[in-house]
């Protein structure tokens, strides 16, 4: 599984899934999600913009991924 590092207490699935190159545009990101591509936490979400935080699982076809505060400073 691989992990990711957020700053701050969240992250939106379509900002998250541009920032691990899934996709190159909002646009993809948006379509991708509605198609039903991504789970969280095992289930199968169609918001673009679902808050991700902290201890979160995401999941695509070969990737999984789980999310991670960043250290605070």
């Amino acid at each position: 599984m691989k992990k990711f590092e957020i700053r701050g207490s969240h992250i939106t699935l379509d900002a998250l899934v541009k920032a691990l190159g899934i996709a190159a545009t909002g646009g993809e990101a948006k379509m991708r999600i509605a198609e039903g591509e991504f789970r969280v936490n095992g289930e199968v979400e169609l918001r673009r913009g679902r808050k991700l935080r902290p201890g979160d699982v995401v999941e695509a076809e070969n990737l999984r991924v789980e999310l991670t505060a960043s250290d605070p400073l």
